[in-house]
């Protein structure tokens, strides 16, 4: 109670000081000094907040003043590091700021200290920056070598194994730790060699290392990124695939252990789409450059990484662009060359989005130089046209053997793995059968691994042949090492001569290697493989020859003012991207030959640079041309509809098809590539008719395999996945209209099909129209004939030549030959033979047969064609002046070997057998015989007629049959065996 008593008493003396001390001037002077603090804590709690960080970084400076860093800090500053927030931010600064001393203590902590946590800090400290580091995740090699999921997958990888995204990303703050932030910046702008204009090494789209890494070493992950956006729209995918060992990486100053640049580059935009900043693309949304149209339209045609690059950065300028792409799927080489394990396909879709949300259009079946020239282009309004149509056709050894099935390309083996995903169960296009066989692949470049990796991963017991040693190899050395890990055997020094194969099956077996050696260095500075003479044998049931590209002819058959090098590649000015045709640029392989895809992004990027600089254009010009180009792109991508379809007899069938640009450049002789859904395989088709007033072609389709089967239970209004063409030549017509009776007289009108390009293409209502045109009633044959022989569905194919030919003024014996009558079609007064006899009164014989006898002439096309050769020699009849034979291989060979002893010229139509019909896969490889020699020509590039008295038919029948066996299993798969 006296305590209770004795503290009341105090209470009360101590609030009467109280209130005595407020009186006084120090204590109002404080109650007003911390209102004031408060209404500034209110308003700028920013000024606080540097305040206590400032204290915070003070003492933290105090610790790595200490000779190590103990334990405790070090978790401590860890953690603080993972908070992500601003105090873990300015301590990543602070760290970066540090000279280089203390940064070795800081990373001697982590080693001693939480290398337990984190393994990959284990051994870190060792010589580190200069030749440490932590290294990109990559897969085990007996998980992966199985799967085409990704190998390398760099630092966000290691969230695989349990580390978080805020851990990942310290591992790459780590790594941009170790850059010394060179004054000279040679990752970025080269090394300059004494002699050579170009610097060696640095960085081809001219990407701002040096800042990047500065970005990233003070915590700016965003900043870094949109950086290297700036100058690169394609990081996750030049990330992926560009040589940096050679580039930014093999001009880095830490020489033993280079920075991770391409690592680096990678994982930001993948940081960015899949964590920190919520994910997606946030290309920010901009007025639509079509209508704004106050920037005159550009056509880009391909759509690899020279294409890609060049549409994101005009378009980014706010210019409408439009990219035309020869095949149904987008990224060109990235997507049709490089495996999934390497390049995800999602990286290419990505940059796809980016220039869509930024007004670039797509047009995907669209070969230029055969769809359209770049002279159509101009005319559809474009302002500008980049040219980024890649190497082309794929080389061979040119060796005997090299005819046999299951020698390819690996440009086809690729393509039918990559782009047409043969390896699904649910996609039609047939693979070579892989699993547990002796696989052979030629070549030490990158295409050779890209080839072998995924042989392997199909079940292949693979061995690459080079026939220098491993250290000549092009290839990149991390690709190698993948490969030599996985398993795949490594045979140098060897070379194949020949290739031997089963007689019966007409499969390779054997090869027969050259035994090599090393002589004098040749241009490229490797030293020259030269035979010992020795051979050695090895058992094989695929070779897949990865041999380097040659430029394909499509763009410069069609546009001869486009001046080329001997080479074959396009040529551009000294400095510049543009080339001999005005506003038309090019770069990547189609200028380049082989190269990268970093140095066709750089002419990408520097083509954009080029034509932003140079718009001269009235605001009304524009407006017009943007117009133009709207309407083109719209008309080119137009669904490739189905309009009519009618049954011709039995299991053939008659399509009418949508394709108005087809139709308008479609001509006798050539063929369309049709994909019918997405997941089908790409099948040649010759063209019937076409109507370019209609906008409108006519395929006849027999159904035989899976594909055709299917094609033909398609419905009117269905849409095929995609058509492309007209491709392959078009049939060369001869007027024969003298009156000598010499064979194979002419006279000066012969012409390409495709002359007079306005007039002489065909249409439903057979309108006698061109240059050559024969007019109802005329006969000016004189007495020859160009005689055809069409087997079954050959017949469709053949109508649209002999067509040509009756224009031009020849007489025509058609022989047109079914199984039976059951087969026949078009043969009536009101169909299309029919309506040709009517319109050429004299100048078209028409001669049928049958094998049963059911109809016309009992026997094969043979039988009348060589009684009318019989009676050339007897002097009776017209004089046959050239044969045309369309239809199944053993009939065509049957013909040509028929009229070879009569030496009556004869054309056979070889389109049977390709995949992807632009000469990239190679795989219609047609063995002809030239002064005795073998020479291989492709049938959709120097096709598809070839003089059927070269071929060599032993050769070439048995590749009708290389995939019996897979199209069985996908007859029975789909219920029609």
């Amino acid at each position: 109670m006296r305590r209770y008593l004795g503290a009341g008493t105090v209470l009360e003396n101590t609030r009467a000081q109280l209130s005595a001390l407020e009186q006084t001037e120090p204590v109002d002077t404080y109650h007003r000094q911390m209102a004031l603090l408060g209404r500034r804590l209110q308003n700028q709690p920013r000024a606080f907040h540097d305040m206590f960080i400032a204290d915070g970084t003070q003492a933290v400076a105090l610790e790595f003043r200490q000779e190590e860093l103990g334990a405790e800090f070090t978790f401590t500053l860890w953690e603080l590091l993972l908070s992500d927030n601003d105090a873990g931010k300015l301590l990543m600064r602070f760290i970066w700021e540090v000279p280089l001393k203390l940064k070795r203590k800081f990373i001697r902590a982590l080693d001693r200290h939480l290398s337990g946590r984190y393994p990959v800090f284990l051994g870190l400290s060792d010589n580190w920056p200069a030749e440490n580091a932590i290294p990109p995740y990559i897969r085990d090699p007996a998980l992966r070598a199985r799967d085409f999921e990704l190998v390398n997958q760099g630092y966000l990888g290691y969230m695989n194994v349990g580390y978080s995204a805020r851990e990942v990303e310290l591992l790459v703050w780590l790594e941009a730790l170790r850059d010394k932030q060179c004054e000279e910046k040679p990752c970025e702008i080269g090394l300059t060699v004494p002699g050579k204009s170009a610097p060696k090494g640095g960085c081809p789209v001219k990407i701002h290392i040096p800042q990047m890494l500065s970005l990233l070493g003070t915590g700016r992950f965003r900043e870094a990124m949109e950086l290297i956006e700036s100058c690169n729209p394609l990081p996750n995918v030049t990330g992926r695939v560009c040589p940096q060992e050679l580039q930014c990486q093999g001009v880095c100053t830490h020489q033993k252990r280079p920075i991770e640049i391409g690592q680096l580059e990678w994982y930001l935009p993948q940081r960015h789409k899949m964590f920190a900043d919520g994910g997606g693309e946030d290309v920010p949304l901009r007025p639509d450059p079509w209508a704004l149209a106050v920037k005159p339209p550009i056509a880009v045609v391909g759509s690899g990484p020279a294409g890609l690059i060049n549409a994101y950065l005009l378009a980014a300028e706010g210019f409408p662009v439009t990219v035309f792409e020869a095949f149904h799927a987008l990224g060109g080489v990235l997507r049709y060359g490089i495996p999934e394990f390497r390049l995800p396909n999602d990286l290419i879709n990505d940059v796809v989005d980016k220039i869509t949300l930024l007004g670039g259009k797509f047009v995907t079946n669209f070969v230029a130089g055969k769809t359209a020239t770049l002279d159509d282009l101009k005319s559809a309004g474009f302002w500008k046209i980049f040219v980024g149509t890649g190497a082309g056709l794929p080389r061979f050894m040119n060796v005997p053997g090299e005819h046999l099935l299951n020698v390819m390309s690996a440009n086809e083996f690729l393509t039918r793995v990559n782009l047409m995903q043969g390896a699904q169960e649910e996609y039609e296009t047939p693979l070579p059968e892989v699993s547990g066989k002796r696989v052979m692949v030629i070549g030490g470049g990158n295409t050779a691994m890209d080839a072998a990796r995924t042989a392997l991963r199909l079940g292949g017991e693979v061995t690459i042949v080079y026939r220098r040693t491993q250290s000549e190899m092009p290839a990149r050395v991390e690709e190698l090492q993948h490969a030599r890990e996985e398993g795949i055997v490594l045979k140098v020094l060897r070379a194949p001569c020949e290739f031997i194969g089963d007689d019966n099956t007409h499969f390779v077996r054997q090869a027969m290697l050259d035994v090599m050696t090393l002589g004098e260095a040749d241009a490229s500075g490797r030293r020259s493989p030269a035979a010992t003479g020795e051979k050695e044998p090895m058992a094989v049931d695929l070779v897949i020859m990865a041999l380097g590209n040659s430029p394909n002819p499509i763009i410069k058959d069609a546009e001869p003012d486009l001046h080329t090098t001997r080479w074959g590649t396009v040529e551009v000015g000294q400095g510049s991207q543009q080339t001999s045709i005005n506003g038309v640029y090019s770069g990547g392989d189609a200028s380049r030959g082989g190269s990268t895809a970093i140095n066709a992004a750089g002419d990408g990027q520097a083509a954009a640079r080029e034509i932003v600089g140079d718009m001269t254009l009235s605001p009304e010009e524009i407006r017009t041309r943007v117009s133009l180009a709207r309407g083109y792109s719209l008309l080119a991508a137009a669904p490739k509809t189905i309009l009519a379809k009618r049954e011709l007899a039995d299991g053939i069938v008659e399509f009418i098809v949508h394709a108005p640009l087809i139709a308008k450049a479609a001509r006798a002789g050539q063929f369309v590539r049709v994909l019918p859904w997405a997941s089908g395989e790409l099948i040649p088709l010759t063209l019937a008719d076409w109507d370019p007033e209609q906008g409108t072609l006519c395929l006849v389709v027999q159904g035989m395999g899976s594909s055709s089967l299917s094609i033909n239970r398609m419905r009117v209004g269905d849409v095929f996945a995609g058509i492309a063409g007209p491709l392959g030549r078009p049939s060369v017509v001869h007027s024969y209209s003298d009156t000598s009776g010499d064979m194979g007289a002419g006279n000066d009108t012969d012409t390409l099909a495709n002359k007079d390009a306005g007039n002489a293409s065909g249409s439903y209502a057979d309108k006698p129209t061109g240059q050559n045109a024969c007019k109802p009633g005329d006969q000016t044959a004189g007495n020859n004939t160009v005689v055809f022989t069409a087997g079954g569905v050959g017949l469709p194919p053949v109508y649209p030549i002999m067509r040509e030919h009756l224009r031009a003024g020849n007489h025509v014996t058609l022989i047109a030959g079914f199984r039976n009558a059951g087969l026949l079609f078009w043969i009536g007064d009101d169909e299309r033979i029919g309506k040709l006899q009517l319109s050429y009164p004299g100048l078209l014989d028409v001669i049928y047969t049958s094998n049963d006898g059911s109809f016309g002439v009992k026997g094969f096309v043979t039988v009348p064609l060589e009684d009318l050769l019989k009676s050339n020699l007897r002097g009776e009849g017209r004089q046959i002046t050239e044969v045309v034979t369309i239809g199944p291989p053993l009939m065509m060979r049957a013909v040509c070997d028929l009229t070879r002893p009569y030496g009556v010229k004869t054309v056979a139509s070889l389109n049977s057998i390709m995949v992807d019909a632009t000469g990239m896969c190679g795989a219609c490889m047609v063995p002809v015989n030239i002064d005795g020699k073998m020479v291989r020509k492709h049938a959709c590039i120097d096709g598809p007629e070839i003089d059927g008295h070269l071929i060599d038919w032993d050769k070439f029948l048995p590749r009708f049959n290389q995939f019996n066996v897979q199209e069985q299993a996908s007859k029975r798969q789909h219920g029609f065996a």
